[in-house]
Formats: C-alpha cells, structure tokens, sequence
C-alpha cells in the first residue's frame, strides 16, 4: 500500500482537501442527472452512491483524523447509510494508508528525544495496521514482541475545524436543526479530543483490563508506560485474526458461540457493573486467538455512563414499562427525546416511533437467552431504519431530540449487535454477566 509522506495539517490545508473532495461530488452529480435520463434511476442513484462513497473516502483517507474517524463511525449506520458508503467508509476501521517510514522516525524524535531503533531492540518502520487517528508498528525489547501504537501528526491540533467541516453534511443527514444541536456536537468532539490523549487512553485500558480481567475467553495485552507518552502507546503485540476475518471463515458453531458470550458479558459487565463502556466495538478492535479467545484492543474511546441516564434508558429495556403508555411518555421526556416544545402531531409521531423501535430493539433483554444469529431479528431492525430514513413526516420534523449520552451508548449497541450477528452467537445468556 502506498504510504503518506504528508498529512495536511493547517485549517485552510484540510479545508482546501474537502473543498475538491465536494467538487468531485459535485461532478458526479451531474453525471448522475445524465446517467437517469438514458439508464433507470435506481441504477444511476447506485452509480451514483458508489461514486460519492470512493471520492468521499478517498479525500478522508488523506486528512485522516476525525474526518475520517466520522467515517467509521458511519460505516457502523448499516440501517441508514446506502451500501456503497457502508463498504467503503467500513475501510476506515483498519485499511488505509500508513505514514512513511521518515515520518515515523520523525514522530519519535518530537515526543522521546530519540528514534525508535535507539529505544527498542528493533523496531519495523512500516506499519503492520493503520486506522483513522494512529497506526501500529511492531518492535522488540528484551526479547518480548511488541506493538507501538503512533498518532499522526496534526490528529489532536485539527479535531474542532474538521468537526466544523464536516457539521453541515452530519446536520442533512440526520436531520438535527437548531442551536441545541451544539449538544451533540460537542460530546463527539469531547471524545476524539480523548481519543488523542494516549497518557488516557494508558490509564483506561489499565482499568478495564484489571476490572474485565475474571471475564472467561477474554484477554487484554499489557501495557507499557516507559515507552508510552501522549502520543505514542506501547503494548504486548497480541497474535489473532481480526474477527472480520475469521467470521468469514468460520464454520465452528461452539467457537461462535464462545465468542459471543464473552463479548456479551464484556460489555454487560462495563455497562451495568462499572458504568462506563468501551464505545468503539467495531471488528477493528477485537482478534480471535488461536485458542477462539476474544482479544480486546483500544480503549481511547470510553464512555461514562450517569446514573440520571442510565437508570431511565434501561428502565425503557423491560417489556412491561415500554408497553405502560404514561410511564413509557414520561421516561421518553426525562430522556428528552420528547421535549415541552414538540407540537402534538410532533409528540404521536415520536412516541410511536421509539415504541416501534425500543419494542423491538430490546427483545434480547427481555429473553433468558437470545440468538443473535437470528437474521430475521436484524432484518426487522434493518427495515425499521429504512423505513424512517425515509419517511417524508420526519424529514420536516426537528430531529435534535434525546439526551446527548445516546450518541455514544446507541453506538456501542449498535456496533455490539452487528458484532454479535457477524458471529453468528447462538445461546447467549443475556444476565450471565451476573454471576461472573
């Protein structure tokens, strides 16, 4: 893979980047006018998205950051987003292109005074694993294998002017209107500024691997804090296969299983017992060991969950509280979904659209066990997504609406649902957490 001598860096630098990045759209647009006239429309708007989705991540991948991190995030939208932007922008999870070897050096020099060789036994200069915010390097130091995470230069510096760029799209695409969208924004941006911070993210995977650690078939590198600094993370380089591609291959039923209880309870037990939850599970982060043992990796981006959100949020997980309608409308103000201001054909639209999907979206908690293999469950959710994705009466609706937590916790639900049907995971005890 071709590498990157140069990440644009300054404000005018990355804007001038998306600038020609929207004139490609644009001139696909104008193909797409075209192609329908001669060609029918649902072919020339598939044309279309795959345009878009190459020339959108195209520009991404060179800016890397938060651009394209919001492009990961996105790739995780399979219910919202065509899937030609779900392909593409799913390469953001750990496939684009690393950082030169020069740059590399040049990295190491800024934050230890020294270059890579004159700190580890060896260090390769070509990156084995590059994502959004860092890439991973392998290295050597008395006698244990190592992985050297790097972050690239400018990542930390341009996280508020890339947000600013990319804020308008965001808006369209979710239909958030009004100044109390600066809420959401703001949370995203609070947590990639946290992303960057790997003196943070050293301390809260040294937390979740001592508090997660009892958990059966679930492993954690360790980390090292004497050749970490805030830009540079080193750990034990962990040997697995990334779970997308061992989910391609797998035929073994009980290894999915197997997996699929530990990340489960993984999650359960930081959601329910430690209030606070690894907010990024996308395939990119987790690996198979040889022995089927889920691998657990990266934890910059960790969310604190308060009990003022948590209570009412799973309180709405019980079948009997969704289907009570005054305590279901109360729970839905105190998650300021519905708000004081919501006209009345405002307030039935939105009360029967999260009845529709909670009832839904909550039949694993409301089971002893559940089978996350069920395709016609995620078909059911796929459609429902779909369906109100376009549904005309929400697009002239204020979609600016729910406690800004959501934006981390619905992705971690979501990432962890896809994650769960990926394997395949049959037989989940959905309270095993309990009892570990």
């Amino acid at each position: 893979m071709k590498t990157i001598d140069k990440i644009p860096t300054s404000k005018i630098q990355r804007a001038t980047k998306l600038m020609s990045t929207g004139a490609k759209v644009g001139v696909n647009y104008l193909k797409y006018y075209g192609d329908k006239m001669v060609n029918s429309e649902a072919d020339a708007k598939e044309r279309l998205n795959q345009s878009n989705a190459e020339d959108i991540y195209d520009g991404l991948k060179q800016l890397k950051g938060s651009a394209l991190k919001v492009a990961q995030m996105l790739s995780m939208e399979k219910s919202i987003l065509p899937q030609a932007y779900v392909e593409k922008f799913s390469l953001a999870q750990f496939s684009v292109p690393p950082l030169s070897p020069p740059l590399v050096i040049k990295t190491f020099n800024k934050y230890f005074g020294k270059t890579p060789n004159e700190i580890f036994d060896t260090f390769n200069a070509t990156s084995v694993n590059a994502a959004s915010i860092g890439q991973v390097h392998v290295a050597e130091k008395n006698g244990k294998k190592l992985a050297v995470k790097i972050q690239y230069p400018g990542v930390a510096e341009s996280i508020a002017s890339d947000l600013a760029m990319v804020k308008p799209i965001a808006m369209s695409m979710f239909n958030i209107k009004g100044k109390e969208s600066d809420k959401y924004f703001q949370e995203v941006e609070d947590k990639l500024v946290e992303e960057t911070n790997y003196t943070l993210e050293m301390k809260q995977s040294k937390e979740i691997a001592s508090a997660c650690s009892h958990i059966p078939n679930l492993i954690f590198p360790s980390y090292y804090e004497e050749f970490s600094s805030e830009r540079i993370l080193t750990m034990d380089y962990m040997q697995g296969e990334h779970l997308s591609e061992f989910v391609a291959r797998n035929t073994n039923q009980d290894a999915s299983n197997k997996l699929g209880q530990a990340l489960w309870d993984f999650y359960m037990f930081q959601i329910h017992k430690l209030k606070k939850v690894h907010a990024d599970p996308h395939p990119g982060n987790f690996l198979i060991s040889e022995k089927n043992q889920l691998i657990a990796l990266d934890f910059g981006c960790m969310k604190t969950i308060p009990m003022a959100f948590y209570t009412p949020y799973f309180e709405l997980a019980k079948s009997e509280n969704i289907n009570n309608r005054d305590y279901f409308t109360a729970k839905l103000y105190e998650l300021e979904i519905l708000r004081t201001d919501d006209s009345k054909a405002e307030l039935d639209f939105f009360t029967e659209m999260f009845h529709e999907m909670l009832s839904l979206f909550t039949q694993p908690f409301n089971s002893e066990v559940f089978d996350f293999s069920d395709a016609h469950f995620f078909g059911k959710i796929s459609e429902l997504g779909q369906r109100y994705s376009k549904n005309t009466d929400l697009k002239k609706m204020n979609g600016s609406r729910g406690s800004k937590h959501f934006i981390y916790i619905n992705r971690t639900f979501f990432g962890l649902y896809h994650l769960m049907f990926d394997l395949k995971a049959e037989n989940i005890k959905i309270n095993n957490y309990k009892h570990l």
